[in-house]
């Protein structure tokens, strides 16, 4: 079994970053907004902080509380899509149910939209970016039969429809609407449920690859989708938790931000 190094591969993405950006003396602005994070979302926000701080990206940070209004998060949104100092804008998930996530995303102008979550973004998608990062580390070619268990219908389209653009033909579910036998048939399962430890080792095909994109903080630890147990079970390659897909989408979050500088120049 081969476990990806995600902290290795996003070192080396933040390095280049930081080396074009020093070079070029330029000094691009990511803008995170955030409503009452939740555990798992105070850990990304730190770490992409830290990442950005090496590879030389400000951030700016604006957090609202569980009381406020869409209609003052769409504000400020409509504030920094105006700002020309800013070049990158997110906004950090999950939101409190009260808030509909997808209307105040689509506010994000799509210069700026560096997530790549909407249609016409000018970026690539960044966790479907790092999924196939690790799908071509474990050499997955067509032809494969990938399924990926996801905890929305919104990601698993926008995930089928980039692979689709790189060659590969995947079918997503629901985790809670797959029975274990098709799981089991899967050459390559991805996962990105929320469901902490879900897939057990008998559930895997012999020599599966397993790209484990779930996080979830409970008890102060981070879990994957993928039980701990089988990091050592049947799979040929495994992205673990954490150190895996975690570190791999900041970095390539970042990428993006440096690409939007660029494009925002440019225009």
């Amino acid at each position: 079994m081969k476990i990806f190094d995600g902290k290795k591969a996003a070192a080396e993405i933040i390095n280049e970053l930081s080396r074009k950006i020093s070079k070029e003396k330029i000094a691009p602005n990511l803008a995170i907004i955030s409503v009452s994070p939740d555990k798992a979302s105070k850990l990304y926000m730190r770490n992409k902080k830290r990442a950005a701080r090496q590879a030389g990206i400000k951030i700016s940070s604006f957090n609202f509380p569980a009381t406020a209004s869409e209609n003052e998060i769409i504000k400020k949104i409509d504030k920094l899509n105006k700002d020309d100092s800013v070049h990158g804008i997110i906004v950090q998930l999950p939101l409190p149910k009260k808030f509909n996530a997808d209307k105040i995303i689509s506010k994000i102008s799509s210069r700026k939209d560096v997530d790549g979550f909407k249609e016409d973004s000018l970026l690539d998608p960044v966790l479907p970016s790092a999924i196939f990062f690790c799908l071509k580390k474990a050499g997955v070619g067509s032809g494969k039969k990938i399924l990926a268990l996801v905890n929305s219908e919104l990601f698993g389209e926008v995930l089928k429809s980039f692979l689709k653009k790189k060659g590969l033909k995947i079918e997503y579910a629901l985790s809670a609407e797959m029975p274990k036998e098709r799981i089991k048939m899967a050459d390559v399962l991805i996962l990105a449920c929320g469901c902490p430890g879900f897939i057990k080792d008998d559930m895997i095909k012999d020599g599966a690859v397993v790209i484990d994109a779930g996080i979830t903080m409970k008890d102060k630890k981070v879990l994957g989708d993928l039980s701990r147990e089988s990091l050592a079970g049947k799979a040929s390659f495994v992205t673990p938790v954490p150190g895996g897909i975690g570190p791999l989408t900041v970095a390539l979050l970042l990428k993006n931000v440096y690409l939007a500088y660029g494009n925002s120049k440019n225009n």
